[in-house]
């Protein structure tokens, strides 16, 4: 017979499972519960003053304010350089999604062109700190703040900004000298304060702009706004002001600089106008220019390769950073070597036979007048431009002296206190031509030098620049172009000027009256140039040759290609009794110096002489003297 089973419940052993599982629950509860609390205890109170500073962080923020660029203005306070107001578009990447998405959006919406694509995208990653937006275009058109307005709801940490625009009222005249602003790219981030620089897009690449950027650029200041959720300013909490740059007035005369573009005419060349006594540059005009507005709003990439591309190289500043042969330019200052060394005398005469041997040397130098001038001195051989007379001085002095006489007028190096990227020229020397070519230096070398030929190459700064060293007898001016920085006159006597040539004032007298004779001689060669001048007036033409000629060969301008014939140059200053400029003029390719570049120095004399001291307007002289004859330098 089976065993029936107990079905009926156990009360006390039911309550004692209950009891013992309602009593772990409510060990859990406590210890989650004590957990619960003890975060937030450790969050609000030791963690109190973190998590309060990162609130506001998220409801106040610190933006910058760029300061305003200060002016620039000629020395008759005409304006060269203003801030004009238009209209940027920035991206802040933190407030945005899906940046190519929206990057894409973009470029539908502003119609950009293929080959901009790429740039507008790299635009977008550069900035300096988190939260700065960057600067992706500027001077956007009515049309295209249209489009991004209707679209706004689209674009998350997308903006169109007002600020100020750098504009050049006369781009191509002054593009060289002055220089222009652009964007700043990833290289220069990397180089500037984070702080000043914050919230400005712009900075100074070429000229004037980029040397004196410190002055111009100012100092930032900054506001601190309430924002919501979305990032959008509420309301304004403190403000810092910046401070702006200084306005820079410029020794420039934008006549004058006027009067050199309108006299090169559209050819190839330069014309730099010093005041001996200050050092003040008066024009230094480089021809062709450019347009430096394309630079400031980002030149498009068909018009940049252009200008790249363009044979007559318009980005190239010849006035500065051009190197040329100085040809017959370089005697007058061959002249003075010879008189300080003793290695010539005022009035020695040699005898001119149409050309100059070395000793125990077959070779002829030749004279440019192939049956020679005959007796000449040092007066008469700077008035007809005498080669023979100068290949003699040349291997009487020998490279070695003619390398210091000519380094202390400046020649192979930076004359300027202030001008950017000017170049060096190349002042030959022995070690230089073993460090260049391993190879000995030889006689017949040092004979082209002492024409301005060989291996010697001056920039047309440097020609002005001891152009003016020679009218002040030997008293060196460093040549600048800030003449007042704010409401403070820049110096004339600035550190590290060279030291003066010290000569007797009757060795500057007898190279004055050479050079007086070039205008206003019976043989001078620039004697037409020089007719019916009001003042007295002291120059030098030139002539470079672009390549070398054979021994037996004849120049001849018509059988060759334009870019090969010689470059014309001429260097001048007056009056002679009382210097108030100093000017070089070369041209390039336009044959010789007496010619094409001695009438371009005469109108630049004339202007500021005889029209500027007397208050009248400069001389509209488009291209004087042009019936001039051919004559050799």
């Amino acid at each position: 017979m089976r065993k029936r089973r107990d079905t009926l419940k156990n009360p006390e052993q039911a309550l004692r499972i209950f009891r013992m599982r309602a009593s772990l629950a409510g060990v859990v509860v406590v210890l989650l519960s004590g957990l619960l609390v003890g975060r937030l205890c450790y969050l609000q109170i030791v963690q109190h003053e973190v998590y309060s500073t990162r609130s506001e962080k998220n409801r106040v923020r610190v933006e910058p304010l760029p300061p305003t660029r200060g002016l620039i203005y000629d020395r008759n306070g005409q304006l060269l350089a203003e801030n004009r107001p238009t209209y940027n578009l920035t991206l802040v990447r933190e407030r945005v999604d899906d940046l190519d998405a929206t990057l894409e959006l973009l470029v539908d919406l502003l119609d950009l062109p293929a080959e901009e694509v790429e740039a507008f995208k790299v635009r977008s990653r550069q900035r300096q700190r988190p939260y700065q937006p960057a600067l992706l275009m500027s001077d956007l058109t009515e049309a295209q703040i249209a489009r991004l307005a209707v679209n706004r709801h689209r674009l998350p940490g997308v903006e169109v900004q007002a600020q100020l625009l750098r504009f050049y009222p006369d781009a191509e005249i002054m593009s060289h000298a002055l220089g222009y602003v652009g964007r700043i790219n990833a290289e220069e981030l990397e180089s500037l304060d984070p702080g000043n620089y914050a919230g400005t897009h712009f900075i100074g690449k070429t000229g004037v702009e980029r040397f004196y950027e410190d002055q111009l650029h100012g100092r930032a200041g900054l506001r601190k706004v309430e924002t919501n959720a979305r990032g959008r300013v509420l309301r304004e909490l403190g403000h810092t002001d910046p401070e702006p740059g200084q306005d820079l007035t410029l020794t420039l005369d934008m006549d004058m600089q006027q009067l050199a573009v309108d006299l090169l005419d559209d050819r190839r060349g330069a014309i730099v106008a010093i005041a001996p006594q200050t050092g003040e540059i008066l024009a230094m005009a480089s021809v062709p220019g450019f347009d430096t507005n394309q630079f400031v709003t980002g030149i498009d990439v068909a018009s940049y390769r252009g200008l790249q591309n363009d044979i007559d190289l318009p980005l190239f500043d010849r006035a500065t950073r051009g190197s040329y042969p100085a040809g017959s330019t370089i005697k007058p200052f061959m002249a003075m070597a010879g008189l300080i060394e003793g290695a010539v005398t005022p009035d020695e005469v040699i005898y001119d036979p149409g050309y100059y041997q070395l000793p125990n040397d077959d070779r002829r130098y030749r004279n440019w007048l192939r049956w020679g001038h005959g007796r000449v001195n040092l007066e008469r051989a700077l008035a007809v431009s005498n080669n023979t007379y100068f290949y003699s001085l040349a291997h009487e002095l020998g490279i070695d002296r003619i390398d210091a006489n000519l380094g202390a007028f400046g020649f192979g190096t930076r004359v300027a206190a202030d001008v950017a990227g000017q170049g060096d020229g190349l002042l030959p020397s022995r070690d230089w031509k073993r460090a260049r070519f391993n190879q000995p230096w030889y006689p017949g070398e040092t004979l082209s030098v002492g024409i301005g030929q060989g291996y010697l190459q001056i920039t047309p700064l440097q020609l002005a620049s001891a152009t003016a060293v020679l009218a002040n007898r030997g008293h060196w001016v460093r040549p600048r172009l800030a003449k007042r920085i704010g409401a403070e006159d820049v110096p004339v006597d600035l550190p590290d000027t060279p030291a003066d040539i010290d000569a007797p004032d009757a060795y500057w007298t007898r190279v004055f009256n050479g050079m007086e004779k070039v205008l206003s001689g019976r043989e001078g060669t620039a004697r037409r140039t020089g007719a019916g001048l009001q003042y007295r007036m002291a120059g030098k033409s030139g002539t470079a040759q672009v390549f070398s000629l054979g021994q037996n060969q004849k120049y001849n301008a018509a059988e060759l290609r334009e870019r090969l014939r010689d470059h014309a140059l001429f260097m001048a200053f007056a009056p002679v009794e009382d210097p108030q400029i100093a000017i070089a003029v070369i041209v390039e390719n336009a044959g010789g110096g007496s010619t094409h570049a001695a009438g371009l120095a005469r109108a630049m004399a004339d202007a500021w002489i005889l029209d500027h001291n007397a208050g009248k307007p400069v001389s509209d002289a488009s291209d004087p003297l042009q019936d001039d004859p051919e004559e050799a330098d």
